[in-house]
């Protein structure tokens, strides 16, 4: 029993939170990758931490991709209500450029005053399926080198004794 791999639901949900939220949140998500590849790490390093058999690179790059889901998912929690001040900042950019420009396009108050700006619930989901597929792809990456980084090393036979797979091997 106790060579049995650890559950890899915990450090999937804390690295995939720390990760959602410092790429979600405004001016550090301009470092998103890079969020996303040390967030799955970190899963990578609380999957290793807390198992007594070593881990091959297959076990992190499940644990990415479990992480990168969960990033995606925080991400797009996070940016629901960053959606409205976007509009407002929209809004008044649109409307301070067009007392500058000479010829505006026709219909564009219009187009504001219905929320042009705005995202609807189809685009908000085809977001959160690209980046669950972005962050997915790049979380198996990060827990790949996480993994690579912190995992049990097996101890290897001092150079003195015979290695007891050659010894079967040699029967």
């Amino acid at each position: 029993m106790d060579n049995q791999k650890p559950s890899m639901l915990a450090p999937a949900l804390i690295g995939g939170v720390v990760a959602g939220i410092l790429s979600g949140v405004p001016l550090l998500n301009c470092l998103c990758c890079l969020w996303i590849i040390g967030g799955t790490m970190l899963s990578a390093y609380l999957l290793s931490k807390n198992s007594s058999v070593a881990l091959s690179s297959g076990d992190g790059a499940i644990v990415g991709v479990f992480a990168g889901i969960v990033a995606a998912v925080v991400q797009a929690i996070i940016n629901i209500p960053l959606y409205a001040l976007n509009r407002e900042f929209i809004y008044k950019f649109v409307e301070k450029f067009s007392e500058y420009a000479e010829e505006m396009p026709s219909g564009w108050e219009s187009w504001l005053e219905k929320g042009g700006v705005g995202v609807s619930p189809v685009a908000f989901m085809l977001n959160l399926v690209i980046s669950a597929v972005i962050f997915a792809a790049l979380g198996a990456l990060g827990g790949i080198i996480g993994i690579s980084l912190f995992r049990k090393k097996t101890p290897s036979p001092v150079q003195g004794e015979k290695d007891v797979s050659q010894d079967a091997s040699d029967r």
